[in-house]
């Protein structure tokens, strides 16, 4: 048996394996299965891909050159890759992830060059069908690339959370893809250098301009875009590289993030198409600043009080949440008043944090039962016989702005209907806007109460008051 067959069966067997890991992680009972699935796989993959360059580097400097750098990729790779890991906490999640994008993208502008630097010696069509592969996966590669370092900028605080507004935008953009479609025709006609570059710098300026223009409460949606972006930059690698499994796997991220971003759009009322163009359509015109009249503030006694009182609870978590790493006293604050015979439910926005699943994976971490965390659309009708709603570092997502204002920038967008609770309090810090940058009246309602201070330093406050 050759080696390019073990390596063939090899990456079936992997591919199969990424097909159970994404099955796997539709459901938290199932989730840690699948991850252990894509680990294998991985290991398969990489296992396989290793064995076949050593046969190959067998007696052949110059191959045996190639796989030393290999072996110093993978351990460099590694070791950073195990670092970052441990070091992370979940509140840099969604900016890490974003980062690792665009490596993808990266990998995919290197590989695109090096099919167009090193000629394969093909001629006909199939010299076409080679150029075309390079054209297409630097384009995409490029887009990703700078489209995810736009969004780890936005995640990370290191850029405005504001969409960039540039005159003409949706023309750029249109105009930009019309150009490379015309670049490419070019290119596999007449395959000069000059080309290659230009539609590398197209790519690179479009991927900025795409994220750029697109603002804070659509970045959980940009998060999934470009995982889908980076899966058809590993595919279009794979044409080019001639490897099943890149195509498999790229194919197979590509679809998958691009029907989650799909699912997320829906969930926000938010057109798929403009988001993935560039956010055009999602900035109602702003009408000014609105008097709200005041806010009520209330003490961690007052609140243990409320809750003592209370038949049924649901507590709506966000970003904040994360920030302040109040997972574990929230899940303890929950298991405290399930044993006082309150009804305890937890309610979750499809975009809640900034990353799909944030906000399922914390409380999950901190051994909140599965069956009392519910989607928005399992729990919304239940708020109008509902006691207490705990808001805690959620703004956004509990917005009546959305269902009132036909002027906000988040009009149309399903929310928690929080407000339709008997009594709501708020956990914040301060009464500045959320990360989309909308105020929030349901600050002011007269069933709103603030809680400000850190959420953690809060809740535990209410549990020793309880």
């Amino acid at each position: 048996m050759t080696a390019a067959s073990v390596a063939t069966a090899a990456y079936i067997v992997a591919a199969l394996l990424f097909v159970l890991s994404l099955r796997g992680l539709s459901s938290h009972e199932s989730a840690r299965a699948g991850v252990g699935y894509g680990i294998a796989g991985m290991t398969i993959a990489l296992g396989a891909t290793v064995w076949v360059s050593v046969q190959n580097a067998w007696g052949d400097p110059q191959a045996t050159f190639g796989l030393v750098l290999l072996a110093a990729a993978v351990l460099i790779g590694a070791a950073l890759g195990l670092w970052r890991a441990r070091v992370v906490e979940m509140t840099g999640m969604p900016e890490l992830i974003a980062l690792l994008h665009s490596f993808v993208g990266l990998a995919a502008v290197l590989v695109g060059w090096n099919g167009a630097l090193h000629d394969p010696g093909l001629s006909g069509a199939l010299r076409d069908i080679h150029h075309a592969e390079v054209f297409i996966g630097v384009f995409i590669g490029g887009v990703t690339f700078t489209g995810s370092v736009v969004a780890y900028l936005k995640l990370s605080a290191r850029m405005s959370s504001k969409p960039l507004m540039l005159p003409g935008k949706n023309v750029l953009n249109v105009g930009a893809l019309v150009a490379f479609v015309v670049l490419t025709v070019w290119y596999v006609v007449t395959p000069e250098l000059w080309l290659l570059v230009t539609v590398t710098l197209l790519a690179l300026a479009l991927g900025w301009h795409l994220v750029a223009s697109i603002g804070g409460g659509d970045m959980p949606v940009v998060v999934s875009m470009l995982n889908s972006y980076s899966g058809w930059a590993a595919a279009a690698a794979g044409f080019l590289l001639d490897n099943d499994l890149l195509i498999i796997t790229g194919a197979l991220v590509g679809s998958s993030g691009a029907y989650l971003s799909y699912i997320m759009c829906k969930a926000m009322n938010r057109s798929f198409l403009s988001v993935i163009a560039g956010g055009f359509g999602i900035e109602a015109p702003r009408t000014g600043d609105v008097d709200h009249g005041e806010h009520r503030e209330v003490d961690a006694e007052t609140v243990a009080d409320l809750l003592r009182e209370a038949s049924s609870v649901v507590i709506t978590p966000g970003y904040g949440m994360a920030v302040a790493q109040a997972q574990y006293p929230v899940a303890d604050l929950a298991h405290r008043l399930r044993e006082r015979g309150v009804d305890v439910r937890f309610g979750i926005h499809p975009v809640a944090g900034r990353l799909p699943g944030h906000m399922n994976v914390l409380l999950a971490e901190a051994k909140v039962p599965y069956d009392i965390v519910l989607e928005m659309d399992e729990v919304n009708d239940d708020f109008v016989s509902t006691s207490v709603v705990l808001v805690i570092g959620a703004n956004d997502t509990v917005n009546p702005a959305a269902a009132e204002d036909p002027t906000s920038p988040i009009a149309g967008m399903p929310v928690l209907r929080v407000w339709e609770a008997e009594s709501v309090v708020v956990f914040k810090r301060s009464m500045a806007a959320g990360y989309a940058g909308v105020q929030n009246p349901l600050f002011y309602r007269e069933n709103t109460q603030m809680l400000f201070g850190d959420a953690k330093e809060r809740v535990e406050d209410i549990l020793r008051a309880l």
